[in-house]
């Protein structure tokens, strides 16, 4: 009989296995092996109980399948998912997927020999409230995405969604985008000048004052150079600087973000394989503790390497209310390796997390700084100052070197020494918008507001990217005319479930859940009842197809009359106000925006409409002007016959013997199908040869390289013949 050790990940695997010296059989669920239906159908059930309907994630059949008979045959099955609620939900899933009865749970928050070990020997069993916190979690984010996504696609356009947590993200996206567009720029001056020390060093000041008018600026130019200058002041002042907290999911996306340039979802898929390699804890964790152990090994290393004065032992709190400080912060396994990883992005983010690490166990560094005042003898010129710093002491910047900044050391002066005026000059400037958030901005301010958790800022960025609602400009996001009218509609009609308070709030539910001081059922019950309903009632309202009035001075380029603002494809544009019956269009640069054309003919199907010409996705087509009341398309019958012609095979089908398979372009890509559709609706995936299936008779069909020729039938051993 053999022992069985169930992970996500095949690396995980590879690596864990290695350490066992193959004592257990090692496999990995390659992550979720269950999930809800894509369907929302029968996906909940909606009487009150909330229960969820899994089932086997598509493609995931043959693990299960090797998983269950592994089992069967093993004296011990341990699941060994991540630390992690989602860890927890995975291992359950595998229990109830191939039937396990009483499985051990194990958790380790470091791939190492000695952490897996110590493991194993104090196995538990599956934490029903993790589990269930997740599963809330899921339940939540679907019910919510599903009932307010088709509602949008009823009232605003087809296609696009909503989520729990990306829609406050958005949220917060397009209200900067707003403060920005209603930002008015003020006007200043700044001044700067050059003077001289005795010794001929050159120091620049800085005006203290900023005139808000160039007359007022030219005032003070010509009183200072007819003035003589003299140090005022100078202050040295020593200041202390602490290093940062070792690394949460949070600051690593932060830190990751502004000095590699990765995103957070590369941030996260980068970590992930450092985890599984071995090289760092885990992940996902929002407490900045560091064990016994690891603080000691740190100490060691600073002193061999660096000195014993820069040792010191910090201690940091954990600002994160919901923190697991049973969780160590995002550390390497082992200090002594200066390196680490598979590529020059892993060893980066490898050699962040050393340096970040480190340095958080390390003396403060001293740095002095300088300020001097400089006084002209000209009353109506104001003080000027010059600032400079330098590290007197490096302490923690010994081992990260790049949050040193710019040194500027000032030369020696003292209060009355005489300064030369060599120049002076001002600077017309404005004040600036806000800036937009980058992608570690946006991840601080949603773990600010108490948006979401940690380990789901990744997946929300990127899906808001996706769904076409945030552009990336450089390191900015940028929100598109289409993620700000999605905004602004659940914003008015749903401004509450989009909330930072009430997103806040579910978050601290699902913690509850986890914690076992609350129930799946009651959250789930709470959430629903007076959402559904909400949902319900703005069925009524009427479908959004304007955004507004144009500018009075905008008027249609073809009849003359005011136009509206709309939402198209590609972005907002002018459309003349009496559509359909004018199909006027503009740019909003102004830039005429080519309409359908009239053919002249009454639409067959309405018997109202007009057919037009217009210019779709896949070239132009004539369809009734009526749209989207009559969605009548009318077909070049000469010309699809003759598409048709050029793309027949010549196979006879199979199915109905009178047509012939022919190459089709679908929504997916090219196949083929019967010239019998929609009478015969027999379709295959690739060119059929001609050959019929000496197994099961179905055409045959080409194949690959290796695979020259396979049976169309995905159930027959000939569809490929490599797995015989």
């Amino acid at each position: 009989m053999s022992k069985l050790l169930i992970v996500e990940s095949p690396a995980k695997a590879k690596t864990i296995a290695k350490y066992l010296n193959h004592e257990y059989i090692v496999k990995a669920s390659v992550g979720h092996i269950r999930d809800l239906p894509k369907s929302n159908k029968n996906a909940v059930d909606l009487d009150g109980s909330f229960a969820p309907h899994y089932e086997i994630t598509p493609g995931k059949e043959k693990v299960v399948a090797e998983l269950k008979q592994l089992a069967n045959k093993a004296e011990e099955v341990v699941l060994a998912t991540d630390p992690d609620r989602e860890g927890e939900a995975i291992a359950w899933h595998i229990k109830e997927a191939i039937g396990l009865k009483h499985p051990k749970r194990i958790v380790f928050h470091e791939i190492t020999p000695e952490a897996i070990r110590e493991a194993i020997k104090h196995p538990r069993d599956i934490d029903n409230n993790l589990k269930e916190a997740q599963e809330a979690r899921r339940v939540l984010d679907r019910l919510f995405g599903y009932d307010l996504s088709g509602l949008i696609w009823q009232k605003v356009r087809y296609g696009l969604s909503a989520g729990r947590v990306q829609s406050p993200a958005l949220r917060i996206i397009v209200e900067r985008e707003k403060e920005i567009r209603a930002f008015v720029p003020e006007k200043f001056w700044t001044i700067e000048a050059d003077l001289a020390t005795a010794k001929k060093e050159t120091i620049r000041f800085a005006c203290q004052e900023e005139p808000k008018t160039e007359a007022a600026a030219e005032k003070i130019l010509i009183a200072a150079k007819a003035a003589d200058w003299q140090v005022a002041s100078v202050e040295e002042t020593e200041n202390l600087r602490r290093a940062k907290a070792p690394f949460t999911t949070s600051t690593l996306q932060q830190a990751a973000s502004s000095r590699l340039g990765y995103s957070p979802a590369v941030t996260m898929r980068l970590a992930q394989k450092l985890y599984e390699a071995g090289h760092i804890t885990y992940m996902r964790t929002d407490s900045t503790t560091l064990g016994d152990q690891a603080l000691n090994e740190i100490a060691t290393l600073i002193k061999k390497k660096y000195g014993d004065k820069f040792a010191k032992r910090q201690k940091y709190v954990t600002r994160s209310k919901n923190a697991q400080e049973a969780h160590e912060a995002i550390r390497p396994t082992h200090v002594s390796g200066l390196t680490a990883g598979n590529g020059a992005q892993e060893q980066k983010l490898y050699e962040l997390i050393w340096q970040r690490t480190i340095a958080s166990q390390m003396a403060d560094a001293k740095v002095l700084k300088t300020k001097i005042i400089a006084k002209s003898s000209a009353q109506q010129v104001p003080d000027f100052s010059a600032t400079g710093s330098r590290v007197v002491f490096e302490g923690w910047l010994k081992a990260d070197p790049r949050a040193r900044g710019e040194e500027i050391e000032l030369p020696k002066t003292a209060a009355g020494d005489k300064l030369e005026l060599l120049e002076i000059f001002s600077t017309g400037k404005q004040t600036e918008p806000p800036r937009r958030y980058s992608e570690a901005g946006l991840v601080k301010e949603l773990e600010k507001r108490g948006i979401g958790r940690p380990s789901t800022y990744a997946s929300t960025i990127k899906t808001i990217q996706d769904r076409g609602y945030v552009d990336k400009e450089g390191k900015a996001l940028r929100a598109t005319d289409v993620g700000e009218l999605v905004s602004d509609f659940l914003s008015k009609y749903f401004g509450k479930y989009i909330s930072d308070d009430f997103t806040a709030k579910m978050e601290d539910e699902l913690d509850e859940i986890a914690a076992g001081k609350d129930t799946y059922i009651h959250t789930l019950k709470e959430f629903y009842g007076p959402f559904s309903q909400d949902v319900k009632d703005k069925k009524s309202i009427k479908k959004i197809t304007d955004l507004g009035a144009a500018p009075d001075n905008i008027k249609c380029p073809d009849c003359g009359s005011p136009m509206v603002i709309k939402l198209g494809r590609g972005g907002k544009f002018y459309s003349c106000s009496r559509f359909p019956d004018c199909s006027g269009a503009l740019t909003l640069e102004g830039k005429v925006l080519p309409g359908p054309k009239d053919t002249g003919e009454i639409c067959p199907e309405c018997g109202k409409g007009k057919l037009v010409e217009r210019e779709g996705k896949y070239g132009k087509f004539i369809a009734c002007n009526n749209y989207p009341k009559c969605r009548y398309i009318k077909k070049d019958e000469a010309a699809e016959a003759q598409r048709i012609k050029a793309a027949d095979t010549g196979v006879k089908c199979p199915v109905c013997k009178a047509g012939t398979m022919g190459e089709r372009q679908g929504r997916y890509g090219i196949f083929y199908g019967c010239s019998n559709y929609p009478k015969c609706k027999y379709i295959i995936k690739a060119k059929p040869t001609g050959d019929l299936c000496p197994q099961c008779g179905k055409l045959m069909m080409e194949g690959t390289k290796t695979i020259p020729e396979r049976c169309s039938d995905k159930n027959c051993p000939n569809h490929n013949p490599q797995k015989k």
